[in-house]
């Protein structure tokens, strides 16, 4: 065992330590190619490009449907965990990755307001509600132009 993964983290290293989780370490998200430029207790936020292989409609380039799920849900995953960030304060990598893999998606609502079309997009979650076990996010998805795609609210299994 290395000594990294035995050295207590600070809030801001576990967040430093999530963000890098989501985007570098999980295979699906490298795939969408997410990239956290927002990670704070409050508020997240999550942008990707658009690309062939995200497309659903490939003749009006628009964005799939399941990709704009998938983001709310990665970018709602992720402020539900800042919300708790402050009980792992003093947590160490080993003890993050066993508290990590209690965690998970409950329930998740989407409503598709209008085409994904654009360059690139943006994901934010805020927190509704975040409790010992259970937290609630209010997730949303615009393009570079700051059109409103679609919104969704998540539950998260956090304790």
């Amino acid at each position: 065992m290395t000594s990294l993964t035995q050295t207590p983290l600070t809030r801001d290293e576990i967040l430093a330590f999530v963000g890098d989780l989501f985007t570098a370490q999980m295979p699906f998200n490298k795939v969408l190619g997410l990239k956290v430029t927002r990670y704070e207790a409050d508020a997240v936020e999550v942008r990707f490009a658009m690309k062939n292989d995200l497309l659903g409609n490939p003749v009006q380039k628009i964005l799939h449907g399941g990709v704009t799920a998938s983001v709310l849900d990665v970018v709602g995953g992720l402020a539900a965990i800042a919300s708790v960030t402050d009980k792992f304060d003093g947590a160490t990598v080993r003890e993050l990755a066993d508290k990590f893999g209690k965690m998970g998606t409950i329930d998740m609502r989407v409503d598709y307001l209008r085409p994904g079309r654009g360059e690139a997009f943006v994901a934010t979650a805020t927190i509704i509600r975040a409790g010992n076990k259970v937290a609630v996010t209010r997730m949303e998805l615009h393009n570079e132009a700051g059109d409103h795609i679609a919104f969704g609210t998540g539950t998260y299994m956090v304790g």
